[in-house]
């Protein structure tokens, strides 16, 4: 009878355990579904579109900071102004005929016109990127560590380009850059023999100022996504540190 009694015993505490672990098992899958629904219900679109604006504006304002203050360029080797790389034969046929101090002159000149203009892109990158329309806001989150630069480059660049230039042309008359490039130039083409050249300054400028500002944007960006005390407000603690 008590042999009876045992196995009965010991089968009723072996389903209870086993209904038990089993009971614990399924709390846990629940528990886990649960979690991971929250995560991807609490990351909303407007979650994630609003911080790429906020990473993105904050951005801006430290890359204009930096570049628009004295040598913001001209000492900064990842986006340095050089003289215009397809003008090489120029400057160097100029570099032979002794004329070295007018070329870094040049130099200087357009990278200060650069730091000059700068202080006046923010409100020009601060508009396109409010009136950024992301669909994909999700995807830009998680995408690579330049993703959102990215996409404010590629989706504002020409406008960007056309609204800045103006901003640039005034800057580089401010710092005198125009007199000193037209004076070089035209020395160039007073050589004999030589193949007369007009390069558009301007746009060069443009071009490279603006390279120049999504560069440190990207660097922001980066360290949003890598660094966790970068991540300055709630919103970023949020979206970038899920």
């Amino acid at each position: 009878m008590r042999r009876y009694l045992y196995i009965i015993t010991s089968i009723f505490l072996i389903s209870s355990l086993a209904s038990a672990q089993s009971l614990d098992m399924l709390k846990e899958k629940v528990k886990k579904i649960n979690i991971d629904d929250i995560k991807g219900a609490s990351l909303s679109e407007t979650d994630a579109t609003n911080a790429i604006k906020e990473a993105l504006n904050k951005g801006v304002d430290i890359a204009v900071k930096q570049v628009s203050k004295k040598d913001g360029y001209f000492l900064d080797p990842e986006i340095r102004i050089p003289f215009p790389k397809d003008m090489k034969k120029v400057e160097k046929k100029l570099r032979d005929l002794g004329m070295n101090q007018q070329i870094d002159q040049i130099v200087v000149s357009i990278n200060r016109a650069a730091e000059d203009a700068s202080s006046s892109a923010k409100p020009i990158f601060i508009k396109a990127i409010k009136d950024m329309s992301i669909s994909d806001a999700k995807k830009i989150v998680n995408g690579n560590k330049s993703a959102a630069t990215d996409y404010l480059r590629n989706s504002t660049y020409l406008s960007l380009s056309k609204e800045f230039q103006p901003v640039i042309r005034t800057s580089l008359q401010k710092v005198n850059a125009t007199k000193y490039w037209k004076s070089l130039i035209r020395a160039y083409n007073k050589i004999p023999f030589i193949k007369k050249v007009n390069p558009d300054l301007e746009i060069y400028v443009t071009e490279k100022a603006i390279d120049g500002l999504f560069f440190m944007i990207e660097k922001e960006e980066k360290r949003i996504r890598e660094n966790p005390k970068q991540r300055t407000t709630e919103l970023l603690k949020k979206v970038f540190g899920k």
